[in-house]
């Protein structure tokens, strides 16, 4: 009796997966001893990675994925439940404007616009805070900096 109830219980969230050739997926990548590490190393390693071509379905439970060059050395067949479906939506095609390299392969960062401005109020004093979008970034990378070294080192930002 204790069985079927668990039974009940595990079947409610059980879900029957299948996908067709042609689909595009997430590959989960999740850290595991002894396993081929994607990209970053530890705790920030992405648990799922690019959404790839199903080539062929094999069996049952397991596709055939067409992989980049990147991961040639890995096996290309898995298992069902390393798999999960990609919805396609435009926010993730990202925009990349290449940065203007020197001769020494650097690049020179500027702010572009203060977004906001904070003051924390300590005791005795305040402390004047800016929100500051640098060049080659967006929004989102956005760094607070203290205002009275932003205008000393860049007083064009001021000029209003």
């Amino acid at each position: 009796m204790a069985q079927s109830r668990q039974k009940s219980y595990a079947d409610r969230r059980r879900r029957d997966i299948e996908f067709a050739v042609g689909y595009r997926v997430f590959l989960k990548v999740s850290p595991m001893r002894g396993v081929k590490q994607f990209g970053v190393r530890g705790k920030l390693s992405f648990r799922y990675i690019e959404p790839y071509e199903i080539l062929e379905r094999i069996g049952t439970v397991a596709y055939r994925l067409v992989l980049s060059p990147k991961l040639l050395d890995v096996h290309n067949v898995f298992h069902i439940s390393n798999l999960r479906k990609y919805i396609h939506d435009s926010g993730h095609v990202m925009l990349y404007d290449p940065p203007e390299l020197q001769e020494d392969l650097n690049y020179k960062e500027f702010p572009v616009m203060i977004i906001a401005r904070e003051v924390q109020k300590l005791r005795n004093h305040e402390i004047p805070y800016m929100k500051i979008r640098w060049s080659n970034h967006d929004d989102r990378e956005a760094t607070w900096e203290l205002e009275e070294l932003m205008k000393k080192h860049h007083p064009y930002l001021f000029k209003d």
